[in-house]
């Protein structure tokens, strides 16, 4: 079987089901921005040494990505059914995994950081935004017809996942962070926390 098709030279693709869309379609520019974000956490693989601690959770966020996208490309009016897994724990998966990661580190996660580090931190950071963008397509595709609502709890997730697992990396090749300020909500709680001037005495 060939590679090519020659069926999308005039602009258009096919999804699961059949349908032919424009590839700037929403549906197609979310799928797009996913394999993206999976292409890069494909060279963050590379990255790691084959034994890394990291690798066998990577493999499976990847494999979920695949099935992931593979739902997002059946419209809701397709009559065929999509028997690919869909990966309904992910977004627990994750903050299981993130938990884990910030119980082993040695600073709490309270600022806004540049993104950057060591290579494999600002790998993560790439991802972390790649997973945003793809966010931010889901959800305009999510006004125009029905998601799962484990695919934009996943996707969401994912991004807080790779946020932290580059803050694991700095912490463990002991780099500091460039910090540029406080979360929102811990600014709001150092002002609600600070002493309040008295009242003058009448």
């Amino acid at each position: 079987m060939k590679i090519y098709t020659k069926k999308g030279d005039a602009g258009t693709t096919g999804l699961f089901g059949g349908q032919r869309v424009r590839k700037d379609d929403v549906r197609v520019e979310c799928m797009g921005e996913l394999d993206e974000a999976n292409s890069t956490l494909g060279l963050l693989r590379v990255k790691l040494e084959a034994g890394h601690p990291w690798q066998t959770r990577l493999h499976r966020i990847q494999k979920d990505l695949m099935d992931m996208m593979s739902h997002l490309a059946r419209p809701s009016t397709a009559k065929r059914t999509n028997s690919n897994p869909m990966p309904a724990d992910g977004a627990r998966f994750c903050e299981e995994w993130i938990d884990e990661l910030e119980g082993q580190m040695t600073s709490p996660s309270d600022y806004f950081l540049l993104p950057g580090g060591n290579e494999i931190s600002a790998l993560c950071h790439v991802v972390r935004t790649q997973m945003r963008r793809g966010e931010r397509r889901l959800v305009s595709l999510m006004a125009a017809d029905a998601v799962d609502p484990a695919i934009p709890a996943y996707i969401n997730r994912l991004s807080d996942l790779f946020f932290t697992l580059a803050r694991a990396e700095m912490d463990k090749a002991g780099v500091a962070e460039e910090k540029w300020q406080l979360f929102l909500y811990k600014r709001f709680k150092q002002a609600d926390d600070a002493p309040k001037p008295e009242e003058p005495a009448a």
